[in-house]
């Protein structure tokens, strides 16, 4: 039988999504880019956030890019890639998360997907999944991608006062960057985007 959070937010991931509004919130200001209305769509990739029972709260894995990828350096990201050929966006889910922080593809339960949205930078389709353990899984950097893994609780996700603004300049224009500061890690951009979602469903604890 799986625990009652896990069921109720199983149930919430099936119902109407917060979606745009929710990730709007986390969007550097102003937009940099224009909307990818009328385009085709971006190169589909899949991440996983995944949950896990520890010490009477739920806990899931970010990860600090490394120098050595192509896109977004030594950023903080949810473990995840590139859809390959003729695979699924939950089987990428997984065997992302597996190649990156080493964790047993057995062990990870999908219970449902975030809304998807995209990526200009990087010309990626990000889909978001949500996945769960029944205890604490083993992690191991096995990738070059990634440089640390670290674990976040869903109370300091919840926690207002680590939801923060800075002021910064990009291609000479000065933005205001929403982000959540978590494991002493300036967490923003699409993985934040993600995490307030996330946030919006879990925010009640359900």
């Amino acid at each position: 039988m799986n625990p009652l959070f896990i069921e109720n937010l199983s149930k919430n991931l099936n119902k109407v999504l917060p979606g745009k509004n929710a990730q709007e919130k986390m969007m550097v200001k102003p937009r940099r880019f224009r909307s990818k209305e009328n385009r085709e769509k971006g190169i589909p990739a899949s991440v996983l956030l995944l949950l896990y029972p520890f010490n009477e709260d739920w806990f899931f894995f970010l990860t600090k890019r490394s120098k050595n990828v192509e896109h977004h350096k030594g950023q903080i990201s949810l473990p995840g890639g590139m859809v390959e050929k003729n695979e699924s966006l939950i089987d990428a889910a997984i065997r992302e998360t597996h190649e990156e922080i080493g964790i047993n593809k057995s062990k990870m339960n999908i219970i449902g997907r975030l809304t998807s949205f995209y990526v200009p930078v990087s010309n990626f389709e990000i889909f978001p999944y949500i996945g769960w353990t029944d205890t604490k899984p083993k992690t191991m950097i096995h990738d070059k991608e990634v440089e640390r893994i670290f674990s976040v609780s869903i109370n300091d996700l919840i926690l207002e006062k680590n939801c923060k603004l800075k002021e910064d300049i990009f291609s000479n224009q000065p933005v205001t960057v929403p982000y959540f500061e978590l494991g002493g890690e300036m967490v923003w951009g699409a993985t934040s985007m993600i995490l307030s979602e996330f946030k919006h469903i879990i925010k009640d604890r359900i």
